[in-house]
């Protein structure tokens, strides 16, 4: 009896849990999606309250426990078989364009992108995969506020992180085929949900298992035909380029901020077949770019340049503007245009150098010469001052090397000889030059921030074309003078008038005695600190740009210029500036020196300070410098002779005076 019942336990222990058909469970899950078309009657049930997210679930989780089976072999398993072969994916798509019952979209949406994630068999490459692919890119992303653009923004991060995998995925899904879209245009215009799910009736009786030789060995090959082979470069089709911009316009701001994260992924694909493919064949540089423009075009035209400087901080990742800021009348168009030009700028740093270098020249070509060129040059005098101020919080934001060299072509061109003083201006920075000189001294004051922005960019075609083009060669140096050993040998105290030694006897004349000798250190050189000082009693406590007001002498001014001039040594010094200057030949004959419009523009307003009567309202801002020619408060001389002169003083001279001016 004991015996009999050991024998008994030890056969139900080793008894088989009877194995489970993956293939057949597949199909029936499929069948009962189907047949929900068939036999339901309900159009307003929405398909979240219907068994078919759960059968997709299911369908999705017999594809990757089949795989994980599959693994050891390497091949497709026959439920993938079944989902390429009766073109599962293409028959979804349909019923997602169709939008019944209602949210099957976001079901199909949520599908293909946990299929594409989940399953780690390579699909993109086959027809039945990337056409409905193509097919569900096209029904989303060209709407704002579509009610499945979380669905549609996961979609397209599987896609942007395949294409990073493999670049060369990029074709099959890009790729707008006109062949493909003819057929299928005229084919779902009249497709109803019914008629889908009749044709997958059709299909029922070929629903056992397949022929896995044959017909796995023909899934695992597929190729595009012959007849798909045809891009469609057209810009107008929804594909992942415009249904990711799209998205980067979503009002919710993690949509829009995922939409444009997957767009920097997808531009810096490291192959260069990809890359240029992706600048050739796509609307990727037109779109991206358009919508720059739009943003600019939205803009009012009242804006004030006191508001455009004012507001910094702006970044991509925040495109909204800082709420402890004042708010004024354009205050977040403003800011969602330099949020995405801000975007546009990091895309140029970071997408792969075929693609960076067609974006900037894209932006210089759309944005700078089409619509800002013509806006600077207008007879309006609010259209100058605001793109005058508009350029420069571009040029403040502006980072990339390659929309820099672009910025810098459209402002100064690309000829670099000197010009003649009765040359007109024949560049866009040329009258830029005579803007600093305006009649409207709100004109002149916006341009000289621009140029001050401009001068800070670490671009040497900059300081070349405004500076050096006019001083090589030296023709400032009157030939067959003898060059001084040093600079402290050319410094002479003279007296100053102002403060006078003495007083002859009520006239308040200047005394007739011999000035005193220059002081000197113990090493032997001419001490500077009497002139240092005597500069920095002229200039009013107002106008000193140290941030130690309480500490505006001669220490405090030779620190501030000293890293200054630190500051701009380390940033020319990849320039392979001559430690010293070219010898000069006594022979050559002498030419007459010119300093060129922008040397000449600033000398002439810097002879003009004396003459201007200053305004004591109000403090000057710290770093604004000296008057404007009318008494208003403004970046005058003082900032833009520090911009200029700190490239170019020599190491062994003191700093220039002007810089605490």
């Amino acid at each position: 009896m004991l015996s009999r019942l050991g024998a008994l336990l030890q056969e139900a222990m080793g008894a088989r849990e009877p194995s489970i058909d993956l293939l057949e469970a597949f199909v029936e899950h499929w069948k009962g999606i189907t047949n929900y078309y068939i036999e339901s009657t309900d159009e307003n049930t929405p398909a979240k309250k219907t068994d078919i997210p759960w059968r997709l679930k299911q369908m999705l989780d017999i594809l990757v426990y089949e795989e994980k089976q599959q693994a050891a072999a390497g091949e497709a398993g026959p439920c993938l078989e079944y989902l390429l072969q009766h073109k599962i994916l293409e028959t979804l798509c349909t019923l997602g364009k169709a939008e019944y019952p209602p949210g099957m979209r976001q079901q199909v949406l949520q599908f293909f992108s946990e299929v594409l994630n989940q399953v780690q068999h390579p699909l993109l490459h086959y027809l039945s995969v990337h056409r409905p692919v193509q097919k569900l890119l096209r029904l989303g992303g060209t709407v704002p506020g579509s009610l499945t653009e979380k669905e549609e923004v996961q979609f397209t991060t599987v896609l942007c992180s395949k294409i990073q995998q493999d670049p060369a995925l990029l074709t099959y899904i890009l790729e707008g085929k006109k062949t493909v879209g003819r057929k299928e245009a005229s084919r779902e215009a009249t497709a109803l949900p019914r008629e889908a799910a009749g044709i997958k009736n059709e299909e029922q009786p070929h629903s056992k298992a397949p022929d896995r030789g044959a017909w796995g060995a023909r899934a695992l090959s597929t190729q595009l035909p012959a007849e798909t082979e045809q891009p469609d470069g057209g810009t107008g089709e929804s594909n992942l380029i415009t249904s990711l911009i799209g998205l980067c316009k979503s009002k919710k701001g993690r949509v829009a901020l995922k939409a444009q994260e997957n767009l920097l992924l997808l531009v810096s694909v490291a192959s260069q077949a990809a890359a240029t493919y992706l600048v050739q064949s796509s609307p990727c540089c037109p779109a991206i770019v358009e919508h720059l423009c739009q943003l600019y075009q939205s803009l009012p035209s009242f804006l004030d340049p006191a508001d455009i400087a004012a507001l910094e901080g702006i970044s991509w990742r925040l495109p909204s503007a800082p709420s402890d800021e004042a708010s004024f009348p354009g205050k977040e168009t403003l800011a969602a245009f330099l949020g995405w030009f801000d975007y546009c700028d990091h895309l140029i740093t970071e997408a792969h150098t075929v693609v960076s270098d067609a974006l900037a020249k894209s932006v210089a070509e759309k944005l700078f010469v089409e619509i800002l060129q013509p806006q600077l040059l207008h007879v309006s005098e609010q259209n100058v001052l605001t793109s005058t101020a508009l350029l420069t919080a571009m040029l403040r934001q502006l980072r990339s090397p390659a929309l820099l060299r672009e910025a810098v072509d459209f402002l100064l061109g690309t000829d670099q000889q000197p010009a003649a003083p009765e040359d007109s201006p024949h560049t866009l920075g040329g009258h830029l030059v005579r803007h600093c000189d305006h009649l409207s001294d709100e004109i002149s004051v916006a341009t000289l921030r621009l140029f001050e922005e401009l001068l800070q960019k670490p671009h040497e075609q900059i300081i070349h074309s405004l500076i050096l083009c006019h001083l090589e060669g030296r023709p400032y140096v009157a030939r067959g003078s003898p060059e001084p050993e040093s600079y402290e040998d050319t410094l002479d105290l003279e007296e100053d008038p102002y403060f006078t030694d003495g007083f002859l006897d009520s006239s308040f004349q200047p005394s007739m005695k011999p000035p005193p000798a220059p002081v000197t250190n113990p090493d032997g050189k001419t001490a500077v600190t009497e002139i240092v000082n005597s500069f920095l009693c002229l200039v009013p406590e107002e106008a000193k740009t140290s941030a130690f007001l309480e500490e505006t002498g001669y220490d405090t001014y030779v620190h501030d210029a000293y890293g200054l001039f630190q500051e701009c040594s380390s940033r020319v010094a990849p320039w392979g500036w001559p430690p010293a200057p070219t010898p000069l030949d006594p022979h050559e004959p002498e030419r007459p020196f010119f300093e060129g419009h922008f040397l000449r523009m600033l000398f002439d307003r810097m002879s003009r300070i004396l003459e201007q009567v200053p305004d004591r309202a109000g403090p000057l801002p710290q770093g604004e410098g000296l008057w404007s020619p009318s008494g208003e408060e403004g970046p005058a001389v003082g900032v833009q002779s520090s911009s200029l002169f700190r490239f170019h003083d020599p190491p062994q001279a003191p700093p220039f005076p002007s810089r605490t001016a």
